[in-house]
């Protein structure tokens, strides 16, 4: 099998087990595509469940977590360029590739082979864009041309960046230079792998949504239990400021409302348990959409044993 084989699902549906114990099985290596688990000592808030990638007592390599600082920028750019350089060290060493994730953004970037630019802030531009409401600002990136990378609108900050993105793709388009971001030249690696020449095969776990339900719940209780409330203590103890650690959403966006008085315990478990909910939700419409853009996604029955899973996988051509 030599595509590379990607493995999503909603949060709490075991993608990281089935990634790793596939690469343990075919002789692979794990590439996150989460947006998060990038970050030192966001741990478990994150969910990297590090102990997955032990498989018989054996450790799987994987990619692409822990790499960044908390607070320091990591986008999808920068993911586009990690991704491109891991992948192309794994092929030069013979080695499989498995990409594994939940950020729909992040695994569409590379499946659909975005040309993506790295593009700096433009601070005149965003004074202007700063006096302009919520509505304009959405208004104005809808009149943009090939915007790839449109987060959130919701949220003020990304839909700002978005603009800035677009803009200056689109002053690039209009003088014709050509920017091949969708080819990474690292001079670590004596291969360089066009983005747009990966082969893929896209498998997807595939679970009941009361059973999702049921699952975050339950990873939620043993997260906490784990000592994510003091690593959240930890983090803002190291000198990141409340704001900036909301910024990660979900987990820290609670947990530190509820370090800093914010919340009581049992709201915060309320909203944070009914958040992580519409997360998940909001990953299957991601997926779903994915599927209209032509992506074949094969899904298989996420309550298989493990084994199971991974002879599903191996079975699909």
């Amino acid at each position: 099998m030599d595509k590379l084989i990607t493995i999503l699902g909603p949060t709490a549906t075991g993608k990281t087990l089935v990634a790793a114990g596939l690469a343990a099985r075919i002789g692979g290596e794990v590439i996150s595509a989460d947006s998060r688990q990038v970050y030192r000592g966001m741990d478990i808030g994150t969910g990297k469940d590090l102990a997955d990638y032990i498989v018989d007592g054996k450790p799987v390599p994987y990619h692409l977590i822990d790499i960044a600082h908390p607070g320091e920028e990591y986008n999808l750019y920068r993911f586009q360029q990690d991704f491109i350089h891991a992948f192309s060290d794994i092929r030069r060493r013979g080695k499989k590739a498995i990409m594994c994730g939940g950020t729909g953004m992040y695994l569409e970037s590379i499946i659909l082979s975005y040309d993506l630019a790295e593009v700096r802030r433009n601070k005149k531009l965003r004074e202007k864009l700063e006096k302009l409401s919520d509505k304009e600002l959405i208004d104005k990136l809808h009149s943009l041309r090939d915007v790839h990378n449109v987060t959130d609108t919701r949220d003020r900050e990304r839909l700002i960046r978005a603009i800035e993105i677009s803009e200056i793709k689109n002053q690039k388009s209009e003088i014709s230079i050509q920017y091949p971001a969708s080819i990474i030249h690292h001079p670590s690696s004596s291969i360089q792998y066009p983005a747009s020449s990966i082969q893929h095969l896209v498998i997807g776990i595939n679970l009941p949504r009361q059973e999702v339900r049921a699952r975050i719940t339950s990873r939620l209780k043993q997260r906490l239990e784990a000592g994510m409330i003091e690593e959240v203590k930890k983090l803002l103890d190291s000198g990141l400021k409340s704001d900036q650690l909301e910024f990660y959403g979900l987990e820290y966006k609670f947990l530190t409302q509820y370090v800093t008085g914010k919340l009581s315990y049992d709201e915060m478990f309320r909203l944070l348990n009914t958040a992580i909910h519409q997360f998940a939700k909001r990953q299957m419409t991601w997926f779903r959409r994915m599927e209209k853009k032509g992506i074949k996604i094969h899904w298989i029955d996420g309550q298989l044993p493990l084994e199971r899973k991974i002879e599903s996988i191996l079975q699909i051509n």
